[in-house]
């Protein structure tokens, strides 16, 4: 049994560390705040170091409280203190976790200007970290907090695995995601999840499935997260593949109110927020499925943005040729459709969730100009020939 004074260092220890983790600090902005060493705040909340005057006055300082928040129990609430103690015991960090849940933040932000492979081979590095985190003594806080930051990433592994084509591991580490969601209680891994399976549905042709997944998605997304409107957009898209002129004209009008006066996030390329940018590409997508000729206008607009962005976004570019030539092809303008599918083909930027696209706009070609879509082809053999 701990002694009086080791207990109440615990105890007290508990009560700073509750203090600060409520106010949302790390341990080194607090360290910033009350000029002591990290470490040196680390054994005090942890009860390794007997808390003086001093260190309770540089915590009520810092986070704007009174001292006495900060108070020794008496003797009949120590056995409950105990408790309290147990309950707090954690061997994780607050900064341990912040830093994880940054690195998921940086790996979905580099999603669209990183290879596939490469980017998976950095999310199982960090997968790896957080399950010897899981083993981990920690908080219920911790616990959930690292519960959704591997949900994030399995869900990103998962994206990837579409990417390549690879299925079977797709769908893996899709229910995985959507596990962890239900057991952390996220509404929006889990939409996500929902909204990717619609996507995967849609690159395979299975419209109908895509349409049905986006509608749940939308269904249990928070009303004003990206995964609502993304998924709205994507049913949008499932509609048009399904000729349901009325349907997708419907979605794209609720895409249009849900980003109007929408701010762009501090990272737009961020995989999982949704930047309005995108609505657009979006939009000519979904025009050029449907055969609309407003999606030729569309297309040229959304390749014009994408030059003069900061930022150079390959896969988008890419992506936005494919639109432009299927919207040429819908316009009677079979050499310029060539053209722009011939420089999507050359980027090397297409992806095998992207191939089937390639093949559509090809077949369009090949019915007006023979010679253009051969050329294509031959071009799309020769680059992805693995």
């Amino acid at each position: 049994m701990a002694n009086h004074g080791e207990l109440n260092s615990a105890i007290m220890g508990a009560q700073l560390r509750a203090a600060r983790e409520a106010a949302g600090l790390s341990l080194s902005a607090m360290a910033t705040r009350t000029h002591y060493s990290k470490p040196l705040l680390g054994m005090l909340e942890n009860g390794q170091r007997q808390i003086r005057p001093e260190h309770v006055s540089a915590y009520a300082d810092a986070l704007g409280v009174g001292s006495t928040l900060f108070v020794e129990p008496s003797d009949g609430e120590r056995a409950a203190a105990e408790w309290t103690q147990r309950v707090a015991a954690s061997d994780i960090s607050g900064d341990t976790l912040e830093r994880l849940e940054l690195a998921a933040d940086d790996l979905a932000a580099d999603y669209p200007t990183t290879p596939p492979g490469e980017l998976l081979v950095r999310i199982r590095q960090h997968l790896g970290y957080a399950g010897r985190l899981m083993d981990s003594r920690k908080t219920l806080t911790q616990h959930r907090r690292l519960l959704v930051t591997v949900g994030w990433l399995e869900l990103l592994a998962s994206t990837c695995h579409i990417d390549f084509g690879e299925l079977p591991a797709a769908a893996a580490r899709g229910h995985l995601a959507w596990d962890l969601a239900n057991e952390a209680g996220h509404r929006e891994i889990a939409a996500w999840c929902l909204e990717t399976r619609a996507w995967q549905q849609l690159t395979a042709g299975e419209f109908k499935t895509a349409a049905e997944l986006s509608r749940t998605a939308q269904s249990l997304a928070p009303e004003d997260s990206s995964a609502f409107i993304q998924a709205t957009a994507q049913e949008g898209r499932a509609l048009a593949r399904l000729g349901d002129t009325k349907g997708t004209y419907g979605a794209l009008q609720r895409v249009a109110r849900l980003v109007s006066g929408l701010s762009i996030p501090d990272r737009p390329e961020h995989h999982f927020r949704y930047d309005p940018a995108k609505s657009d590409a979006y939009v000519a997508t979904t025009l050029a499925w449907l055969g609309d000729p407003a999606a030729e206008s569309y297309a040229r607009h959304v390749l014009a943005d994408l030059a003069r962005a900061a930022s150079v976004r390959p896969r988008r570019i890419a992506s936005a040729n494919l639109d432009l030539g299927l919207a040429l092809v819908a316009a009677n303008k079979p050499d310029e459709a060539a053209n722009v599918a011939l420089a999507a083909v050359e980027s090397r930027r297409l992806v095998p969730s992207n191939y089937w696209r390639v093949s559509e706009v090809v077949s369009g070609i090949e019915h007006r100009d023979a010679a253009d879509a051969a050329t294509v082809r031959e071009a799309f053999r020769d680059t992805y020939r693995t």
